[in-house]
Protein backbone atom coordinates (compact mmCIF):
# COMPACT_ATOMS: atom_id res chain seq x y z
CA UNK A 1 0.00 0.00 0.00
CA UNK A 2 1.45 3.27 -0.85
CA UNK A 3 2.11 6.23 1.51
CA UNK A 4 -0.75 8.72 0.13
CA UNK A 5 -3.01 5.89 0.08
CA UNK A 6 -2.07 5.37 3.92
CA UNK A 7 -2.66 9.27 4.52
CA UNK A 8 -5.96 9.21 3.44
CA UNK A 9 -7.59 6.50 5.16
CA UNK A 10 -6.04 7.65 8.28
CA UNK A 11 -7.82 11.12 7.24
CA UNK A 12 -10.84 9.74 6.43
CA UNK A 13 -10.91 7.71 9.86
CA UNK A 14 -10.10 10.98 11.57
CA UNK A 15 -12.77 12.92 10.14
CA UNK A 16 -14.85 9.82 11.21
CA UNK A 17 -13.96 9.77 14.52
CA UNK A 18 -14.70 13.30 15.03
CA UNK A 19 -18.46 13.47 13.25
CA UNK A 20 -19.05 10.38 15.69
CA UNK A 21 -17.23 12.33 19.16
CA UNK A 22 -19.74 15.40 17.69
CA UNK A 23 -22.70 13.05 17.23
CA UNK A 24 -22.30 11.57 20.91
CA UNK A 25 -21.95 15.22 22.69
CA UNK A 26 -25.10 16.35 20.66
CA UNK A 27 -27.30 13.19 22.05
CA UNK A 28 -26.41 14.01 25.73
CA UNK A 29 -28.03 17.28 25.10
CA UNK A 30 -31.14 15.52 23.89
CA UNK A 31 -33.45 14.70 26.42
CA UNK A 32 -35.13 11.33 26.97
CA UNK A 33 -37.84 10.11 25.01
CA UNK A 34 -41.35 11.04 25.93
CA UNK A 35 -40.09 13.67 28.71
CA UNK A 36 -41.77 16.93 27.92
CA UNK A 37 -40.88 20.13 29.21
CA UNK A 38 -43.18 22.34 32.20
CA UNK A 39 -44.16 24.69 29.61
CA UNK A 40 -45.63 22.07 27.06
CA UNK A 41 -47.44 20.17 30.56
CA UNK A 42 -48.93 23.74 31.96
CA UNK A 43 -50.11 24.34 28.50
CA UNK A 44 -51.77 20.98 28.27
CA UNK A 45 -53.09 21.13 31.86
CA UNK A 46 -54.74 24.80 30.97
CA UNK A 47 -56.49 23.46 27.72
CA UNK A 48 -57.85 20.29 30.05
CA UNK A 49 -59.70 23.15 32.43
CA UNK A 50 -61.37 24.54 28.98
CA UNK A 51 -63.04 21.50 27.84
CA UNK A 52 -66.75 20.87 27.66
CA UNK A 53 -67.38 17.97 30.58
CA UNK A 54 -70.51 15.12 30.20
CA UNK A 55 -72.65 13.67 32.98
CA UNK A 56 -70.53 11.69 35.86
CA UNK A 57 -71.53 8.37 35.81
CA UNK A 58 -73.46 8.70 39.34
CA UNK A 59 -75.92 11.30 37.69
CA UNK A 60 -76.35 8.94 34.57
CA UNK A 61 -77.60 5.66 37.32
CA UNK A 62 -79.66 8.32 39.05
CA UNK A 63 -81.94 9.21 36.58
CA UNK A 64 -82.19 5.91 34.75
CA UNK A 65 -83.43 5.15 38.81
CA UNK A 66 -85.77 7.83 38.39
CA UNK A 67 -87.35 6.67 34.90
CA UNK A 68 -87.45 3.57 36.37
CA UNK A 69 -90.08 4.90 38.59
CA UNK A 70 -92.40 6.40 36.50
CA UNK A 71 -90.60 10.38 37.19
CA UNK A 72 -89.33 12.45 33.99
CA UNK A 73 -86.13 10.82 33.54
CA UNK A 74 -83.25 13.41 33.37
CA UNK A 75 -82.10 14.91 30.31
CA UNK A 76 -77.94 14.61 30.24
CA UNK A 77 -76.54 17.60 28.72
CA UNK A 78 -73.42 16.27 25.95
CA UNK A 79 -71.29 18.90 24.71
CA UNK A 80 -71.06 19.32 20.86
CA UNK A 81 -67.97 17.14 19.03
CA UNK A 82 -65.09 19.27 18.36
CA UNK A 83 -64.12 19.56 15.28
CA UNK A 84 -60.85 18.07 14.12
CA UNK A 85 -57.61 20.15 13.44
CA UNK A 86 -55.37 18.34 11.24
CA UNK A 87 -51.81 18.10 12.88
CA UNK A 88 -48.87 20.58 11.85
CA UNK A 89 -46.29 18.61 9.88
CA UNK A 90 -43.61 20.11 11.33
CA UNK A 91 -44.63 19.19 15.23
CA UNK A 92 -45.16 15.21 14.04
CA UNK A 93 -42.05 15.36 11.71
CA UNK A 94 -38.47 13.62 12.13
CA UNK A 95 -37.21 14.77 15.46
CA UNK A 96 -33.72 16.18 16.30
CA UNK A 97 -32.82 12.84 17.86
CA UNK A 98 -34.23 11.06 14.74
CA UNK A 99 -32.25 13.49 12.40
CA UNK A 100 -28.89 12.65 14.07
CA UNK A 101 -29.24 8.84 14.63
CA UNK A 102 -29.90 8.51 10.89
CA UNK A 103 -26.97 11.07 10.30
CA UNK A 104 -24.56 9.07 12.14
CA UNK A 105 -25.54 5.92 10.73
CA UNK A 106 -25.28 7.41 6.96
CA UNK A 107 -21.84 8.85 7.84
CA UNK A 108 -20.71 5.85 9.41
CA UNK A 109 -21.51 3.69 6.24
CA UNK A 110 -20.42 6.08 4.11
CA UNK A 111 -17.08 6.24 5.68
CA UNK A 112 -16.76 2.29 5.72
CA UNK A 113 -17.41 2.18 2.39
CA UNK A 114 -14.96 4.43 1.44
CA UNK A 115 -12.67 3.02 3.52
CA UNK A 116 -13.58 -0.46 1.63
CA UNK A 117 -12.94 1.01 -1.73
CA UNK A 118 -9.31 2.89 -0.84
CA UNK A 119 -7.95 -0.68 0.49
CA UNK A 120 -9.49 -3.29 -2.36
CA UNK A 121 -7.72 -0.14 -4.57
CA UNK A 122 -4.46 0.12 -2.91
CA UNK A 123 -4.21 -4.02 -2.80
CA UNK A 124 -5.24 -4.48 -6.61
CA UNK A 125 -3.55 -0.97 -8.03
CA UNK A 126 0.16 -2.13 -9.38
CA UNK A 127 2.69 0.10 -7.44
CA UNK A 128 5.75 1.73 -9.29
CA UNK A 129 7.66 1.95 -5.98
CA UNK A 130 10.11 -0.39 -6.08
CA UNK A 131 10.16 -3.71 -4.07
CA UNK A 132 11.85 -6.35 -2.58
CA UNK A 133 10.78 -9.26 -5.05
CA UNK A 134 11.34 -7.38 -8.37
CA UNK A 135 14.06 -5.47 -10.23
CA UNK A 136 15.39 -2.93 -7.50
CA UNK A 137 16.66 0.61 -8.34
CA UNK A 138 19.15 1.29 -5.74
CA UNK A 139 20.60 4.54 -7.34
CA UNK A 140 23.32 5.75 -9.56
CA UNK A 141 26.08 4.39 -9.59
CA UNK A 142 29.04 6.81 -8.70
CA UNK A 143 27.13 7.31 -5.68
CA UNK A 144 26.84 4.32 -4.50
CA UNK A 145 30.73 3.98 -4.70
CA UNK A 146 30.74 7.14 -3.03
CA UNK A 147 29.13 5.62 -0.35
CA UNK A 148 31.07 2.61 -0.19
CA UNK A 149 34.18 4.57 0.40
CA UNK A 150 32.93 6.99 3.21
CA UNK A 151 31.32 4.32 4.76
CA UNK A 152 33.71 1.83 5.75
CA UNK A 153 33.51 -0.20 2.38
CA UNK A 154 29.70 -1.01 2.30
CA UNK A 155 26.70 -0.15 0.95
CA UNK A 156 23.15 -1.09 2.33
CA UNK A 157 19.84 -1.20 0.34
CA UNK A 158 16.94 -2.27 2.50
CA UNK A 159 14.35 -1.56 -0.43
CA UNK A 160 16.73 -5.15 -2.18
CA UNK A 161 17.45 -6.13 0.93
CA UNK A 162 21.45 -6.28 0.03
CA UNK A 163 25.41 -5.60 0.74
CA UNK A 164 26.65 -3.57 -1.92
CA UNK A 165 30.58 -3.78 -2.21
CA UNK A 166 33.29 -3.01 -4.64
CA UNK A 167 34.26 -6.07 -6.48
CA UNK A 168 37.98 -5.11 -7.47
CA UNK A 169 38.70 -5.88 -11.16
CA UNK A 170 41.96 -7.78 -10.96
CA UNK A 171 39.55 -10.59 -9.52
CA UNK A 172 37.32 -10.99 -12.58
CA UNK A 173 39.15 -13.45 -14.07
CA UNK A 174 38.84 -15.62 -11.50
CA UNK A 175 35.36 -15.10 -10.66
CA UNK A 176 34.94 -15.87 -14.59
CA UNK A 177 36.25 -19.76 -13.67
CA UNK A 178 33.40 -20.01 -10.37
CA UNK A 179 30.13 -21.86 -11.85
CA UNK A 180 28.24 -19.28 -9.59
CA UNK A 181 29.64 -16.13 -10.73
CA UNK A 182 28.41 -16.74 -14.10
CA UNK A 183 25.50 -14.15 -14.11
CA UNK A 184 27.54 -12.03 -11.97
CA UNK A 185 30.37 -10.71 -14.18
CA UNK A 186 28.28 -7.86 -16.03
CA UNK A 187 28.07 -6.41 -12.34
CA UNK A 188 31.75 -7.59 -11.33
CA UNK A 189 32.81 -5.62 -14.66
CA UNK A 190 30.93 -2.25 -13.55
CA UNK A 191 33.11 -2.69 -10.23
CA UNK A 192 29.89 -3.85 -7.54
CA UNK A 193 28.41 -7.24 -6.36
CA UNK A 194 25.22 -7.78 -4.60
CA UNK A 195 24.90 -9.79 -1.75
CA UNK A 196 21.83 -11.27 -0.20
CA UNK A 197 21.70 -9.94 3.69
CA UNK A 198 20.21 -13.30 4.83
CA UNK A 199 22.69 -15.71 6.35
CA UNK A 200 22.78 -19.34 4.13
CA UNK A 201 23.27 -21.17 7.57
CA UNK A 202 19.51 -20.20 8.98
CA UNK A 203 18.67 -16.87 7.48
CA UNK A 204 19.76 -14.54 10.00
CA UNK A 205 20.13 -10.90 9.12
CA UNK A 206 24.12 -10.33 8.47
CA UNK A 207 25.90 -7.70 9.37
CA UNK A 208 29.12 -5.78 7.85
CA UNK A 209 31.69 -5.60 10.36
CA UNK A 210 34.07 -2.84 9.96
CA UNK A 211 37.12 -3.42 11.54
CA UNK A 212 37.67 -6.65 10.15
CA UNK A 213 36.13 -5.98 6.58
CA UNK A 214 34.18 -8.94 6.45
CA UNK A 215 30.77 -9.61 7.04
CA UNK A 216 30.17 -11.69 10.14
CA UNK A 217 27.07 -13.23 11.33
CA UNK A 218 25.98 -12.59 14.82
CA UNK A 219 23.63 -15.65 15.25
CA UNK A 220 26.08 -18.62 14.97
CA UNK A 221 29.53 -16.98 13.80
CA UNK A 222 29.54 -17.98 10.22
CA UNK A 223 32.21 -15.36 8.19
CA UNK A 224 32.73 -14.18 5.12
CA UNK A 225 34.83 -12.06 3.19
CA UNK A 226 33.80 -8.53 1.90
CA UNK A 227 32.17 -9.94 -1.26
CA UNK A 228 30.40 -12.67 0.33
CA UNK A 229 32.91 -15.49 0.24
CA UNK A 230 32.94 -17.91 3.39
CA UNK A 231 35.38 -17.67 5.47
CA UNK A 232 34.58 -19.70 8.67
CA UNK A 233 31.50 -20.87 10.65
CA UNK A 234 28.93 -23.56 10.10
CA UNK A 235 27.55 -21.80 6.72
CA UNK A 236 27.02 -24.13 4.18
CA UNK A 237 28.47 -21.91 1.47
CA UNK A 238 29.09 -18.34 0.68
CA UNK A 239 26.76 -15.58 1.04
CA UNK A 240 23.94 -15.65 -2.01
CA UNK A 241 23.75 -12.81 -4.45
CA UNK A 242 21.19 -11.06 -6.64
CA UNK A 243 22.20 -9.82 -10.13
CA UNK A 244 23.23 -6.35 -11.32
CA UNK A 245 23.03 -4.40 -14.26
CA UNK A 246 23.96 -0.74 -14.48
CA UNK A 247 22.06 0.70 -17.34
CA UNK A 248 23.49 3.73 -19.97
CA UNK A 249 22.16 6.52 -17.42
CA UNK A 250 24.34 4.60 -14.68
CA UNK A 251 21.19 3.59 -12.77
CA UNK A 252 22.23 0.13 -10.57
CA UNK A 253 19.16 -2.34 -10.40
CA UNK A 254 19.17 -5.41 -8.64
CA UNK A 255 16.84 -7.97 -9.75
CA UNK A 256 15.87 -9.24 -6.68
CA UNK A 257 13.18 -12.09 -8.06
CA UNK A 258 15.69 -14.71 -8.56
CA UNK A 259 18.34 -15.41 -5.37
CA UNK A 260 21.84 -16.68 -6.88
CA UNK A 261 22.97 -19.51 -4.97
CA UNK A 262 26.59 -18.36 -2.84
CA UNK A 263 30.13 -19.90 -4.31
CA UNK A 264 30.93 -23.08 -2.78
CA UNK A 265 33.12 -23.79 0.17
CA UNK A 266 37.19 -22.42 -0.35
CA UNK A 267 35.84 -20.21 -2.66
CA UNK A 268 38.52 -16.68 -2.62
CA UNK A 269 38.50 -15.27 -5.93
CA UNK A 270 39.85 -11.21 -4.19
CA UNK A 271 42.43 -13.21 -1.51
CA UNK A 272 40.92 -10.81 1.06
CA UNK A 273 41.86 -11.61 5.05
CA UNK A 274 40.97 -10.07 7.93
CA UNK A 275 42.04 -6.31 8.27
CA UNK A 276 41.38 -5.52 11.78
CA UNK A 277 39.39 -7.20 15.09
CA UNK A 278 36.68 -9.39 14.18
CA UNK A 279 33.03 -8.12 15.84
CA UNK A 280 32.06 -12.02 15.84
CA UNK A 281 34.64 -14.32 17.98
CA UNK A 282 34.69 -17.78 17.62
CA UNK A 283 33.75 -18.86 14.06
CA UNK A 284 34.67 -22.24 14.25
CA UNK A 285 38.28 -21.88 12.23
CA UNK A 286 39.05 -20.81 8.55
CA UNK A 287 38.37 -22.52 4.82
Amino acid sequence: MSSSVLILLVVGGAVLLALLAFTTVRRRDVRGAGALSRETVKRDRDADLDLPTGPTGREVERAAHESARGSAPAIATVAPPALWVPPDREEIGVSRRQFLNRASVTLMSAGLGGFAAASFVAFLWPTAAPVFGGKVNVGKLDDILSTIDTSGGFFYSSSARSWVTRYPSDAIPKAKGVSEYKDLIGGMESGIIAQYQKCPHLGCRVPECKSSQWFECPCHGSQYNRVGEKKAGPAPRGMDHFVVTVGSSGDVVIDTSRVITGAAIGTNTTGQEAEGPHCITGGGGSH
